[in-house]
């Protein structure tokens, strides 16, 4: 059996107390394994702990429990300049293209930074390297020397994606990477994703709220609800087999091009958003009931599927 690249066991995280408001778990005991050229989406709604997720695992989010291991080691354990060093093995592309490249830089420099930073190729070769970054993300390398205001929002996004694959990684968190694109240009970088996937044997987190995308990228998905994930397995058996009602309540929410039928439909799909999982909290649920603490269990849906909930299968109380 393959053993996986990523393995996250029981990752929390934990925001202080503010202004007289209490704690707050933004990613509360979150587990699961990527294993080498694959992808998990990460899906759910805004604020369900996706990104702070996603920044946990690569160390840019401080943890309060768990671990985060990657090609067999532990980064929760290491120190900061240990860490460093293992960045060239994982990389970050951000939701906005343009925010997330310097305006004042050319993208020759932009491409050149990390490559300078982690010493992977002779400085004499760095502008060999550049062009190959543009020619392996299908953009022209004698644009290199323009600045990112020059570029649209889907050429922004390549140089982005040609950053993080500056440094050779073996693991790339994709958060929300097409949601600021339009449909056509969307497709373009999810086609992109997976060619440089097969190309490369790059495994990605991919997070996201649009479930098309999600399940036109995802090898498994993990659905994630009030800073815990609620439903995991294989892309196609979650979509056609929901089992949570969380997940069915996302799918539900799907707009379809009927007024009266989306209507009937989301009055038959509304999720209570003061429920948030954590524990000692009590009030309405996802499941439909009047009473939850937090707590769950995980059951075998089918094989490699897993749903969390305290009345599962349906009908049972607790």
């Amino acid at each position: 059996m393959t053993a996986p690249l990523l393995r996250v066991r029981d990752l929390s995280v934990t925001f202080p107390a503010r202004r007289g408001r209490p704690p707050v778990k933004a990613v509360d005991r979150v587990s699961f394994d990527i294993l080498p050229g694959r992808t998990v989406g990460l899906v759910g709604e805004s604020g369900s702990g996706k990104t702070t997720t996603g920044r946990a695992i690569l160390q840019l989010q401080a943890i309060t429990g768990g671990s985060v291991s990657l090609l067999g080691k532990d980064l929760t354990k290491m120190s900061s300049s240990d860490v460093r060093a293992m960045r060239r093995h994982m990389q970050f592309v951000l939701q906005n293209p343009y925010s997330s490249l310097h305006p004042r830089m050319k993208v020759a420099d932009i491409l050149a930074e990390p490559l300078k930073v982690h010493r992977s190729v002779p400085a004499e070769r760095i502008p060999e390297r550049v062009a190959e970054l543009m020619t392996l993300v299908n953009m022209d390398p004698a644009s290199v020397r323009r600045y990112p205001h020059e570029f649209s929002g889907g050429q922004r996004q390549r140089i982005v994606i040609a950053r993080a694959l500056a440094v050779n990684p073996d693991f790339v968190v994709c958060d929300e990477p097409v949601s600021a694109l339009d449909v056509r240009t969307q497709s373009q970088i999810v086609d992109l994703l997976h060619d440089l996937q097969d190309k490369l044997k790059l495994s990605y987190l991919f997070i996201a709220h649009d479930l098309a995308i999600v399940r036109a990228v995802a090898h498994q998905v993990a659905v994630m609800y009030g800073g815990r994930i609620v439903e995991f397995g294989d892309a196609d058996d979650v979509y056609e087999n929901p089992s949570h009602p969380y997940t069915r309540n996302l799918l539900e929410a799907v707009p379809i091009p009927d007024p009266a039928r989306q209507r009937a439909k989301l009055a038959a799909s509304v999720v209570d958003p003061q429920f948030r999982g954590r524990d000692g909290e009590t009030g309405p649920c996802v499941f439909g009931h009047d009473h939850a603490d937090g707590t769950s269990e995980w059951h075998e849906v089918g094989p490699g599927h897993a749903v969390s909930c305290r009345f599962w299968p349906p009908g049972v109380t607790p």
